[in-house]
């Protein structure tokens, strides 16, 4: 097997199919530069992506790394995670060598989007597959004349056997907003992070790598240029109320982001802004 990037159809969408030497392969569609799939050598499927996700093109993709921009959530007055997500973005770069492949996606302001949020801006978004190594790289450019703030994340979901049985080591002593408890100010102070329960929470200044313990398949992430790190797990009741979730997907994923949501980066004219995600198979 040799790499190789390939335009496939996934679910009706554009896409592109990258895949290394060793067997390791990434999903990424032009309809919000949407990572959808990663699989590593051996066949294992690491993202969670929801079966009952929508494709029409008039919804968000339930799964895999959806991209917040130019807000997180709801912290703002525009629509939750922003708008980039669902809009078509084009191919600007594409390499292939022996065991590693990469592709960069872009899109920019429209009147459209000037409608909802009133700023120029040039987004790219650059993935690179490296056998057991996956790098999601968001660049944002200030194109216009006024500065302009923002919040944004790679909101990743992981695949995990059983999200009851997974620990999270990294957060210990960081302090967190608990969206599930009213935003009340935190402090975790145990040695590992487990899921019992609805868990919302935005890890501040979370600089250092975290570590997956998901049976015998672990998962390193590290962050650059994000400062903070966003855990979130719906639980039974809000994963019922989610129409495309099915009812029990909760016990199967866990999301992970890297985050710049405490604080909005401000970003003046001409100057770029980016933040990375590195996840690795262990």
């Amino acid at each position: 097997m040799q790499s190789a990037i390939k335009e496939i159809d996934f679910h009706g969408l554009e896409a592109l199919r990258l895949q290394t030497a060793a067997g390791a392969s990434a999903v990424i569609t032009l309809y919000g530069a949407q990572v959808l799939s990663w699989i590593t050598p051996g066949g294992r499927e690491r993202l969670f992506l929801s079966e009952r996700a929508h494709y029409d093109m008039q919804h968000a993709i339930r799964g895999g790394i959806p991209i917040s921009f130019p807000q997180f959530s709801g912290l703002g007055d525009l629509p939750k995670h922003g708008f980039v997500r669902q809009q078509m973005w084009s191919v600007s770069d594409r390499q292939q060598k022996d065991g590693y492949v990469m592709v960069s996606l872009a899109c920019r302001d429209s009147e459209a989007t000037r409608r909802i949020w009133p700023h120029a801006f040039s987004a790219e978004l650059s993935v690179a597959l490296d056998n057991e190594r996956l790098d999601v790289e968001f660049a944002v450019e200030n194109i216009g004349t006024a500065t302009f703030g923002f919040t944004a994340a790679l909101h990743t979901y992981l695949q995990v056997n059983e999200v009851e049985s997974i620990s999270l080591e990294g957060l210990y002593g960081l302090q967190y907003r608990d969206a599930a408890d009213g935003d009340k100010i935190k402090k975790d102070t145990g040695p590992t992070l487990e899921v019992e329960r609805e868990i919302d929470r935005v890890y501040h200044d979370a600089v250092g790598p975290l570590l997956l313990r998901d049976g015998n398949a672990h998962l390193g992430l590290n962050n650059a240029g994000f400062p903070d790190v966003v855990v979130w797990n719906p639980w039974e009741e809000k994963c019922a109320q989610l129409t495309d979730m099915p009812k029990l997907g909760f016990r199967h994923m866990l999301c992970i982001e890297a985050a710049a949501a405490r604080k909005r980066v401000e970003l003046p004219p001409g100057e770029s802004w980016w933040g990375r995600q590195t996840l690795v198979a262990i």
